[in-house]
């Protein structure tokens, strides 16, 4: 694909994104971007906490981290671009340059790996004419080479905008990009029923259900095999021991004092900064 399409990078290792991108939202997408921000905004007692999904609510109107993305983010949490373009250049869900309609990772990681998955990158990759982070002249498909799937008991797996394809070969995956450039409606071997758009599935991610969260079946068989050797034999897991709390201490026995343990820990005032010190009696 041509790397006019490309966020471009500085020699000291800046990505910037496009132009064009920069370019201001109509007002009815404006409106519509901030009438959703308020809604996800409210969930969090600090509203520069909002970040992660107003990116992705970003990219699920622009298929990507835009300029004009990354300055609608800032001026709603009051951050700066400079924190906000350091969030989004740190995870790699966030795509500073146009991204395709399905993005494909196929995963290289050692499982995966000895279990064909480097094979199936290879003629995958040859078979679209794309390298990693790459996407197809008609803007279908960007190919990712994956570290990890978190699916390693069915190798090689793809993931084809994070809904799993189990069991993968060279062929099969070839046929999935393929049905997926043809707009066929692709069904993944667990969770919705078809494959969504990078769009609709960056809408999510921001918070908003599709409805589609019950649909398919959520952990197959292979996952399941450790629980039901352990029914079978009628394993149970050890009963936990617990040092009894100390009085007016519930729950931190064995923690040393002022600590407090992973599901007590108490949170930051509403107006309390990352980093800055706690408020009295805290």
């Amino acid at each position: 694909m041509s790397g006019d399409n490309f966020g471009l990078q500085t020699a000291s290792g800046h990505l910037n994104v496009p132009v064009e991108s920069k370019e201001p939202y109509p007002a009815d997408v404006l409106a519509g971007l901030h009438e959703d921000a308020a809604q996800v905004v409210a969930k969090y007692p600090q509203k520069r906490s909002a970040l992660l999904p107003l990116l992705h609510l970003v990219q699920s109107v622009d298929g990507y981290v835009t300029g004009r993305g990354i300055d609608f983010c800032a001026e709603v949490l009051d951050l700066t671009t400079a924190e906000v373009s350091g969030v989004a250049t740190f995870y790699t869900q966030y795509k500073r340059h146009p991204n395709g309609e399905y993005t494909v990772g196929v995963c290289t990681n050692t499982l995966c790996a000895i279990m064909g998955g480097d094979q199936i990158w290879d003629e995958v990759s040859e078979h679209l004419g794309i390298g990693h982070d790459e996407t197809t002249a008609d803007g279908k498909i960007t190919l990712e080479r994956v570290e990890c799937n978190a699916a390693c008991d069915y190798a090689p797996v793809i993931m084809a905008n994070w809904e799993f394809f189990d069991n993968q070969t060279p062929d099969s995956t070839k046929q999935l990009v393929d049905d997926l450039r043809a707009g066929k409606d692709v069904a993944p071997t667990r969770g919705a029923a078809k494959v969504c758009s990078f769009k609709q599935v960056s809408r999510v991610l921001a918070g908003f259900h599709d409805g589609l969260a019950d649909e398919g079946v959520g952990a197959g068989p292979s996952s399941l095999e450790g629980l039901r050797v352990a029914k079978d034999r009628n394993w149970t897991a050890p009963g936990a021991k617990h040092a009894a709390p100390a009085d007016g201490d519930a729950g931190t026995a064995g923690l040393a004092p002022g600590r407090s343990s992973s599901t007590d820990t108490p949170s930051n005032a509403a107006d309390e900064q990352a980093g800055s010190k706690p408020a009295e009696g805290k």
